[in-house]
């Protein structure tokens, strides 16, 4: 036999590579999985079940008669899922699954069994559209031609077997306020699907989410009870995980998480593609204080993204994994009973194959606690009713009755003060230790922490590989409370800007963060980051006439905005008028980038107009909606060249006055009726001339 010469072994392995990848689709490479590695994750069954897409199958492979899916952006949804399916399972006797709405195929609904139950909590995300989880869902259930594994068209109401219960997360601040759980029930209602009780909304804007979604699940669960027969019993904590200690174990062995979000990072070797379950840990190339004032920090960053293969388009978010501060997990660890055991190694399984498992393990209490858990958010009256049970002693238990029992005396005492769980622990037990309650509540309690998302600054035209964020960071104090809130991610931020800037101890606010991350991983300035894109964005010819609005930190689109047109007029494009109006408190203090305008001025000449709105310089106070009155005939005629109008900032306030009065300025202008005006700025928002990036 000839022997092999190079090339013909090049070519042999080659054909052989091909030919596995044919047959494997690329499964060994480039698709990447499960969002933990080979953590306890995959081995408690959470992998294996979510191997099949069919529900159905699957319900009944587990033995379950409901299933709660959730559509979920930042948590929040899904938290309130696990929540019903806890509640379902220890009250009335369900046996309840947890459903991504991603996960499953929906044409095999019309099987779905009449003695089973489904249960939607979703959320609206922007301009009443579906979370990124549940766009494939609503597509395909809201489709013109939907159509059902046995042939049935919408006519024939094919879903007559499903009973179903609908609460919606929304934000009236929004033109499209709970337009998702709205349509959806309209959706089901038409192919025939009988709901149990009244859709349920929760209301982020006005601050009454929590109570919302108290309010209307017990009439849901009395008409759930009702329908299917089912008895009331008295609900016992059941663990959803079996946290095991592990004493024998070291924190600093290999295998053991420290904070990293899976295995690839866990062994030092990043790789993406990077997204929403798999961070880019990125270096920030430079940081600025914005702000001269000094009780108030804003910060300007730039973040640098070259060879991870992210890539953002003007008028996308950056989504900014925090880390929690030292000051609150170490209050956490210490009412938990824990301080003494905050480097011991655990282990945590799903009891349920169902249960989703929010963190790698084996990892420790600490890590658990800093990377992973939501311990600095509000706590929730729900929680507070379930952890009474586990009070140190019986005054503390009766004391936690009425907290979870009282909306009223729930507000005063905890809502009023701005306290988390373990500030509320701390002073019901004057700092003695809950040493009863089982971690895995906190786990099933607390929502995971979740990414922050900042509106990108910078123009990707200009600068693809760095980022730029511009962030207020936040400090919340009501008056005659103890607690001052502290923006977790914007103070984790400043503490990275002070220790690039050579702080030997940056510890803004005696937060202590943990700067270098994971065993030193995020050193030299470093912090996790993902994309998220937007469809806030720019004309795509660069000739149209845009009109920005963007007091304080919501000039931060803007900015990318302007630096993207002014380059273009550099490179000689036809750019049309650039119209922007910024407003801050003093032009001393904090006029956003400042020195930046008068460069975008010369390039872009009499096409770039800038109106500042100050509000504390002069007797009166002045802001942006001031200064679209002022130049309100000009608006309405950029307008009426089809300008495009873009609002960012306060969804609560500013923007829905800037909406208000945008309808004012045409009917005035167009001399035709307020109700006119009105119907003329919906059709803008209809057509995407009119676009909003806000927050509440």
């Amino acid at each position: 036999m000839a022997q092999l010469d190079t090339l013909d072994i090049i070519v042999l392995a080659a054909l052989l590579l091909g030919t596995v990848a044919y047959f494997t689709k690329g499964t060994y490479w480039a698709v990447y999985g499960d969002p933990y590695g080979n953590s306890l994750a995959t081995s408690n069954g959470a992998a294996r079940a979510g191997k099949s897409r069919n529900i159905i199958e699957k319900m009944e492979e587990q033995d379950k008669n409901c299933v709660v899916f959730y559509g979920s952006q930042t948590g929040t949804a899904e938290d309130y899922a696990s929540r019903l399916a806890k509640e379902g399972h220890s009250r009335f006797g369900l046996n309840t699954m947890v459903a991504d709405l991603e996960d499953y195929d929906y044409e095999n609904m019309d099987k779905f069994p009449n003695d089973k139950l489904a249960v939607f909590v979703l959320a609206t995300y922007g301009e009443g559209e579906p979370t990124d989880n549940a766009v494939e869902f609503y597509e395909f259930i809201g489709g013109e031609d939907v159509t059902f594994s046995e042939g049935a068209s919408a006519e024939d109401k094919p879903l007559q077997n499903l009973k179903y219960v609908a609460f919606g997360l929304g934000n009236n601040t929004y033109e499209h306020y709970n337009s998702m759980v709205r349509n959806v029930d309209k959706y089901l209602t038409k192919l025939g699907a009988k709901r149990l009780g009244a859709a349920g909304e929760g209301d982020d804007g006005a601050g009454t989410m929590e109570e919302d979604f108290l309010a209307w699940k017990e009439p849901m669960w009395a008409a759930v009870q009702e329908d299917m027969g089912l008895e009331e019993r008295e609900a016992v904590y059941e663990a959803v995980f079996e946290i095991t200690e592990k004493p024998d174990m070291d924190a600093e062995e290999d295998e053991v998480y420290l904070g990293e979000p899976n295995k690839n990072h866990l062994e030092g070797a990043q790789k993406g593609p990077f997204n929403a379950n798999n961070p880019f840990i990125a270096p920030i190339a430079e940081s600025s204080e914005l702000f001269t004032a000094k009780d108030r920090n804003c910060l300007h960053m730039e973040i640098n993204i070259a060879g991870s293969n992210l890539s953002y388009n003007t008028g996308d978010h950056i989504a900014v994994w925090p880390t929690n501060a030292g000051k609150e997990v170490d209050r956490f660890l210490s009412i938990m009973g824990l301080a003494d055991k905050r480097h011991m190694v655990i282990t945590v399984k799903g009891l349920d194959p169902t249960a989703k498992v929010p963190f790698p393990s084996p990892t420790t209490y600490d890590a658990a606690i800093r990377y992973h858990m939501e311990i600095c958010a509000p706590v929730s009256r729900q929680l507070v009713s379930t952890i009474a049970q586990f009070s140190p002693n019986d005054d503390i238990k009766a004391e936690m009755v009425k907290l979870g029992s009282d909306k009223d005396y729930f507000h005063q005492k905890v809502i009023d003060r701005n306290l988390n769980l373990a500030q509320l622990l701390e002073i019901l037990s004057n700092g003695a230790p809950w040493t009863k309650v089982p971690f895995s509540l906190m786990m099933e309690g607390l929502v995971k922490i979740q990414p922050r998302y900042y509106s990108i600054s910078s123009s990707s035209l200009v600068q693809k590989n760095k980022i730029s964020i511009t962030a207020v960071v936040e400090s919340l104090h009501k008056p005659n409370t103890p607690h001052v809130v502290k923006g977790v991610t914007t103070n984790y931020l400043l503490a990275l800007k002070q220790k690039q800037h050579g702080e030997p101890e940056p510890d803004p606010h005696g937060l202590n963060y943990a700067l270098t991350g994971p065993r030193n991983k995020y050193d030299g300035i470093h912090v996790p980051v993902h994309i998220r894109h937007s469809n806030f964005k720019l004309p795509s010819d660069p000739s149209k006439p845009i009109i920005m609005v963007g007091p304080g930190t919501g000039v931060a689109p803007f900015r990318g905005f302007v630096q993207e047109r002014a380059a273009q007029a550099k490179a000689g494009k036809n750019v049309g008028k650039t119209v922007l109006f910024f407003g801050c408190r003093k032009k001393e203090e904090d006029f956003l980038y400042q020195n930046e305008w008068g460069q975008y001025k010369e390039a872009l000449g009499d096409n770039f107009i800038l109106h500042v709105a100050f509000s504390r310089d002069g007797p009166k106070k002045v802001y942006v909606q001031h200064k679209m009155e002022e130049w309100s005939e000009e608006i309405n005629k950029l307008l009426e060249q089809k300008a495009y109008f873009y609002v960012c900032g306060d969804a609560a306030n500013m923007a829905r006055e800037v909406n208000t009065l945008l309808s004012k300025i045409i009917s005035k202008h167009r001399d035709v009726s307020e109700a006119k005006g009105e119907e003329i700025v919906k059709a803008m928002r209809a057509s995407s001339q009119y676009q909003e990036d806000v927050w509440s």
